[in-house]
């Protein structure tokens, strides 16, 4: 299954390349998401949502499997999983950036993605709708940090943690806990429903291809 995104941020292509691969500065912005920890290029987390009443919490994490830093260009593979093992998504996942106006630039995001379980009977329009809310929800929130400012200086990261045998170790990553995306706050569809865990799955590999 291929999934499309597209957005614009509003600063040029070398400033939108720094802010997006800032991980731990950008994860604030992506609804229901909290980044947990770092081991090397892989990051880890938990995404919760909720239909009305009903609420579930799906791990996933995203690694770089390929990054052009010249081209502004990334390939991850993203993994997400039901807590309660109702299903799994993973994803091969490219994001290009490309300079629109000496101060704007457009993001191109791509896809295929990979679902088993349960989850796997629903369609892919309920999860296309969803998913192209929650990016817009994360643009919005974006845009949001950059007029603040708060974006404008790199931040300082911390050295990788090494083990003696060379080996990255895991970095826990202290963040406020994140509330929980409501699904019918972001579609009205009845749907959501009965298609809660392959969303918020599809949610999950979404989240984690944008925070990337």
């Amino acid at each position: 299954m291929d999934l499309n995104h597209h957005f614009t941020v509003p600063v040029p292509v070398e400033d939108a390349w720094r802010i997006l691969t800032d991980v731990e500065r950008i994860a604030p912005c992506l609804p229901g998401a909290q980044l947990q920890e770092v081991e090397g290029d892989t990051y880890r987390g938990v995404v919760k949502v909720k239909v009305g009443p009903i609420q579930a919490q799906f791990k996933g994490q995203a690694s770089f499997t390929e990054r052009d830093d010249a081209a502004h260009r990334v390939v991850l593979k993203g993994e997400g999983r039901d807590t309660g093992g109702k299903g799994n998504a993973s994803a091969l996942i490219t994001a290009e950036l490309t300079a629109e106006t000496p101060t704007s630039t457009s993001v191109t995001v791509n896809t295929d993605l990979a679902i088993t379980g349960k989850v796997a009977q629903f369609g892919r329009g309920a999860m296309a709708d969803v998913s192209d809310k929650i990016l817009a929800q994360f643009v919005v929130n974006l845009n949001e940090l950059i007029a603040s400012g708060a974006a404008s200086t790199p931040a300082t990261p911390e050295p990788a943690p090494v083990a003696e045998s060379g080996e990255p170790v895991v970095r826990k990553i202290d963040a406020p806990e994140a509330e929980a995306l409501n699904l019918l706050a972001v579609s009205g569809n009845t749907i959501l429903k009965r298609a809660l865990p392959v969303v918020a799955v599809v949610a999950a590999v979404v989240i984690w291809l944008v925070v990337k």
